[in-house]
């Protein structure tokens, strides 16, 4: 049974430029003891959908669709069934703990705050529990009297871990947990990860651009390009033989280590991800595509079966309707265990 599952998400902001879509219309799944990573550049709707989950995005945000965890959709959550599924039920690592942290409070006393919120303990108590969640984390328990500036990138990054893990939720989001740290720590940090998800069999959704990590740490793998998942798959797979052109480029931009003849190997994409307000017809990705086909610019796409427990939303995938590559039966008929449209 699925302990997340996200059905048609949408997530549009209003400002000055008018509508902003930054979510397009996502479905995907997470089980119990399961790593889902999503990955994608910056402005492809990651760090939005993480948000989305928890309902922390701005004011005035308009989000449709429905986002389930334990069978509960958070969205029509009132507030006070909400504050109680943060942190207790799902919790979230925020990218640049330093930012994430109040710099004018210990350590101990701020990993100790969700759990004086969510359970009925003591101060004491509370501060007990933060100084044994550390040093699950790899930190000593005294450094739980330190201040966020008296530590490492690495070590605050383990606090936020050790405070998302506060109150024993199911679900864990890591969004972009590794940024800005050494390859050296990074390692540590995504195999600390790794860890817990074992032993507490808690599910885990990572958010990274980098395709290699998730690859190397995930499960299951959702690439986003322009608000929309455009490949779903076992993350091995879709990261060493990619079905979606988007897929293709993240791989093929990171070296393999050891190899050196991948060293030549990495290839850019030139362009950025469209403007959400000017987003183009037909695959969205076809204006940099490098294999684009006469029909792309005109022809929706929608996930696809593309192999085993793998989809891909390209004209290219065998079969697709409306492809030169689908035959007529193609075009008439779809298959019954087609993955839900994530338009």
């Amino acid at each position: 049974m699925s302990l997340l599952e996200i059905r048609d998400l949408a997530v549009t902001y209003h400002g000055s430029r008018g509508d902003i879509p930054a979510v397009r219309g996502v479905d995907l799944s997470l089980a119990p003891g399961e790593t889902l990573g999503i990955a994608g550049e910056s402005g492809c709707g990651k760090s939005t959908l993480a948000l989305a989950m928890l309902r922390l995005l701005p004011a005035g945000t308009t989000v449709d669709g429905q986002v389930l965890v334990d069978g509960e959709d958070v969205l029509g959550m009132s507030w006070g069934k909400l504050r109680a599924v943060r942190w207790a039920g799902a919790s979230i690592v925020f990218q640049g703990a330093m930012h994430a942290l109040n710099p004018v409070h210990r350590i101990g006393r701020q990993v100790a705050e969700p759990i004086l919120v969510h359970e009925r303990v003591g101060e004491a108590v509370a501060l007990r529990r933060a100084e044994e969640l550390l040093t699950q984390v790899g930190l000593p328990a005294w450094r739980a009297r330190s201040y966020p500036h008296e530590l490492s990138g690495g070590q605050r990054q383990r606090v936020m871990i050790a405070m998302a893990l506060a109150c024993s939720p199911r679900l864990v989001i890591a969004d972009e947990a590794t940024t800005a740290l050494d390859v050296m720590i990074q390692a540590q940090v995504l195999e600390l990860l790794g860890r817990l998800v074992a032993e507490r069999d808690i599910a885990l959704l990572m958010i990274s651009h980098d395709l290699s990590v998730l690859s190397a740490h995930c499960r299951r793998l959702a690439v986003m390009y322009a608000g929309k998942v455009v490949e779903l798959g076992p993350a091995g797979s879709v990261f060493a033989d990619p079905r979606h052109p988007y897929a293709a480029a993240l791989s093929s931009a990171f070296p393999t280590v050891g190899d050196l003849a991948s060293r030549g190997r990495p290839r850019g994409l030139g362009g950025d991800p469209p403007d959400p307000t000017d987003i183009p017809g037909g695959c969205p990705f076809h204006p940099r595509c490098p294999v684009v086909l006469p029909e792309c610019p005109s022809t929706p796409v929608d996930l696809w079966p593309a192999g085993s427990e793998r989809a891909a939303a390209c004209v290219r995938v065998e079969g697709y309707p409306g492809s030169g590559a689908a035959s007529a039966a193609d075009r008439s008929e779809q298959p019954a265990d087609r993955p839900r449209s994530t338009r």
